[in-house]
């Protein structure tokens, strides 16, 4: 997580070189941000990437050779801390998303997003927050309606370690409740919830919320016909 004031530290991959030039410009623009480099492929980004140890990872994922998926897998993978991954793509039903967030990604941006919207995004999830668009949103929630209970009863033995209060915050976070939601919720304060979060990603071995709405669908603990998750405001 990000302290206050720190620079964010930022490396862009994509195969196009107008997009992956326009995305570092403008990152540049920012004097909190610091852009380390840019690569053509999945396997230069992890290379860079583990070279240069950025904080965020914007990563297309539709590349040759190794794609953002796989990508994103392997800087995901690692037992020490690595960079957060936000995915770019152009279709909000990208056939991927599912996929991208069980490797680790931390979100998705369409590469349309304003630039404002770019900057937010960056930021939120260097903080140690998550995103993820609406329309993104949507197709997550009908994969997990797709895939059905064979993909929930493994997932479900996770959460045994749990207490009845951090079962009760798992599932408000994936419903899409921010921090103080919850708080109001549960009829306790935002340091309580903060507690509570923190301990639910240490126990079930998270990097972020995205992974937490992952854990709770494919548990059950959530059904995909309840209110769907929201991330862009986790505070």
């Amino acid at each position: 997580m990000m302290s206050p004031g720190q620079t964010v530290r930022v490396v862009v991959a994509d195969d196009h070189h107008v997009v992956r030039t326009g995305f570092a410009a403008l990152l540049d623009t920012q004097p909190d941000f610091t852009v380390l480099g840019t690569a053509s492929d999945g396997a230069e980004a992890v290379r860079l990437s583990r070279e240069l140890q950025p904080d965020v990872v914007l990563m297309d994922v539709r590349m040759p050779g190794t794609n953002g998926i796989e990508a994103t897998r392997q800087l995901c993978a690692r037992s020490e801390p690595g960079p957060r991954v936000i995915i770019l793509t152009t279709f909000d039903l990208d056939e991927y998303v599912y996929d991208a967030l069980r490797a680790g990604a931390s979100g998705f941006l369409l590469k349309d997003v304003t630039a404002e919207r770019l900057f937010d995004a960056v930021r939120v999830v260097a903080a140690g927050d998550a995103l993820l668009a609406p329309a993104i949103t949507r197709r997550l929630i009908g994969e997990f309606a797709r895939l059905g209970p064979q993909r929930t009863r493994p997932a479900a033995i996770v959460l045994a370690d749990l207490t009845p209060r951090e079962t009760e915050v798992l599932r408000l976070l994936a419903e899409g409740l921010s921090n103080p939601e919850i708080a109001d919720r549960l009829v306790v304060t935002d340091e309580t919830v903060k507690t509570h979060v923190s301990r639910v990603l240490h126990k079930l071995r998270l990097r972020d919320r995205t992974q937490a709405v992952v854990i709770a669908y494919e548990s059950g603990l959530v059904t995909p016909g309840s209110p769907g998750p929201s991330l862009t405001d986790s505070r």
